[in-house]
């Protein structure tokens, strides 16, 4: 299987066979605010356990991309051409797997994570022999109704998954060492894990343009979420140093082109059949911004903030990359 090289041809390439969908179907006193925001009565939590990541390997990719009819089995070719599920848990693991389950929507509107995907990657780390996996998220509309109307509450639980919904008796106040976001509840299980995977769903939003691994951070935490939009960019920043997933799997089965980030109407969803896995968060936001929004860096503060701390490399292109597509198998 071929891999990529560093060169504007090839980046043409690569993004090309993204956007045809398919290789088989073809503000001074809010930051004041954020920075000084008074605890809760409970004591921050100074030392907690927030970088997630495992050792980079130079002879496998930093990403891959895989397309084809069936998203479970996206799931497990793009893990392969990662190395495999055991590069990124271990036997005993606790792993906390984090989609986006923030909407009252169904799977076709494409506001929250495939369930289908969610549930192969469960299987996954079961089968590598975690001890535990949780799939969890801070949701916007009612939790309960949430995660069950997503579709993704039964179909982690029939993999294997306990499902939690955020309760505030499990916020913890953290210092997020931010230079925006300083003390701030974090969802317990997000404190707590051996390793977290970050599932997101590609989709648009109004404020950055798109929602993808970094912007969907915001769901490990509590309080008034919404403040933070008055230095969005510079808070998604933060929250990326403060959680450094194991690793990021982008869920592009359907994208939300327009009117994210709740979405709603099926006219703006996009089937593209497509999953990106990566151990570079900054990345693979950059990627995904350049294929189905056509952004680039300048356009997306975000990532040139990320990329600045070193949490990633915008330059896509200069990736080890894979891509692969995933036929069905024939029937026996």
């Amino acid at each position: 299987m071929a891999e990529s090289d560093p060169g504007a041809a090839r980046r043409h390439v690569l993004l090309r066979l993204l956007q045809l969908g398919g290789l088989s179907a073809g503000a001074a006193a809010t930051a004041l605010w954020l920075s000084r925001r008074r605890p809760s009565e409970e004591p921050a939590l100074t030392f907690v356990q927030r970088n997630f990541t495992v050792p980079q390997d130079p002879a496998l990719p930093a990403m891959a991309v895989t397309q084809g009819d069936d998203p479970r089995r996206l799931v497990r070719r793009a893990i392969d051409d990662m190395g495999g599920i055991r590069r990124f848990i271990s036997r005993g693991d606790a792993v906390v797997i984090k989609p986006n389950v923030a909407w009252d929507r169904t799977p076709a509107q494409a506001a929250n994570t495939n369930p289908d995907v969610v549930a192969e990657m469960v299987l996954l780390c079961r089968e590598a022999g975690a001890r535990s996996v949780i799939v969890t998220d801070v949701s916007i509309h009612d939790p309960r109704r949430t995660f069950e109307r997503s579709g993704i509450a039964p179909a982690a639980r029939a993999a294997g998954a306990s499902v939690l919904l955020p309760e505030s008796r499990r916020f913890r106040e953290v210092d997020l060492h931010g230079e925006v976001l300083r003390s701030w509840p974090v969802f317990q299980p997000f404190l707590e894990a051996d390793k977290m995977i970050n599932m997101p769903v590609a989709k648009h939003h109004s404020l950055t343009g798109v929602s993808l691994g970094m912007k969907n951070w915001y769901g490990i935490l509590g309080g008034q979420r919404r403040r933070l939009h008055q230095r969005i960019h510079e808070s998604l920043a933060d929250l990326a140093a403060f959680m450094r997933p194991t690793l990021t799997v982008l869920d592009a089965w359907r994208v939300l082109l327009r009117n994210g980030p709740t979405g709603g109407n099926l006219e703006d969803v996009a089937l593209k059949k497509t999953l990106i896995a990566s151990t570079d968060p900054v990345g693979l936001d950059a990627w995904a911004a350049r294929a189905w929004w056509n952004l680039d860096p300048p356009q997306l503060p975000y990532l040139k903030l990320a990329s600045a701390r070193g949490l990633g490399t915008v330059e896509f292109e200069k990736l080890r990359i894979r891509v692969s597509s995933c036929c069905e198998q024939p029937s026996s």
